[in-house]
C-alpha cells in the first residue's frame, strides 16, 4: 500500500532507503553482483591513478557502473520470474536468458573500453 504523504524530502529519504535495501539484498543473495562489485572496487582506483584523459577516465568508471547496473536489473528480473512460479516455461527462460545477455554485453563493453584505453599505454 502506498503511503498517502509520500512527497518532498520524505519521498527522497524513503527511496534512498529502498535503494540501500536493494543493494544489500543483491550483495547478500547474488554471487555475480558481489564478484562484479569487488572487481569494480579493485578497478576503480586504477582508473583514477593511471595517466589518461578525463574523458577516458570517465569512460572507464562508467563502464564499471554499467556492469553493476545491468547486473542489478538482471537479478531483479530473475527474482520476479522465480516469484511467478516454479514451473518451467519457455518465456521464463527467455526472460532470464535475455537479461543474462544484457550482463554479458555490459561486461564486453567494459572489457573492450578498458583494453582500448590501456593497451596503447603499454
Amino acid at each position: 500500500m502506498k503511503p498517502t504523504n509520500n512527497h518532498g524530502l520524505k519521498r527522497v529519504f524513503r527511496a534512498t532507503g529502498f535503494s540501500i535495501k536493494g543493494l544489500l539484498a543483491a550483495w547478500k543473495n547474488e554471487t555475480a553482483f558481489r564478484q562484479e562489485a569487488i572487481l569494480a572496487l579493485l578497478m576503480l582506483p586504477i582508473a583514477l591513478i593511471i595517466d589518461v584523459s578525463m574523458a577516458e577516465r570517465i569512460l572507464m568508471m562508467m563502464t564499471l557502473m554499467i556492469v553493476l547496473i545491468v547486473e542489478l536489473i538482471n537479478s531483479a528480473i530473475e527474482a520476479v520470474v522465480d516469484r511467478v512460479g516454479d514451473e518451467i516455461h519457455p518465456l521464463s527462460g527467455q526472460a532470464k536468458d535475455i537479461a543474462s545477455a544484457a550482463v554479458f554485453i555490459s561486461l564486453a563493453l567494459c572489457a573492450i573500453t578498458w583494453a582500448m584505453i590501456l593497451i596503447p599505454l603499454i
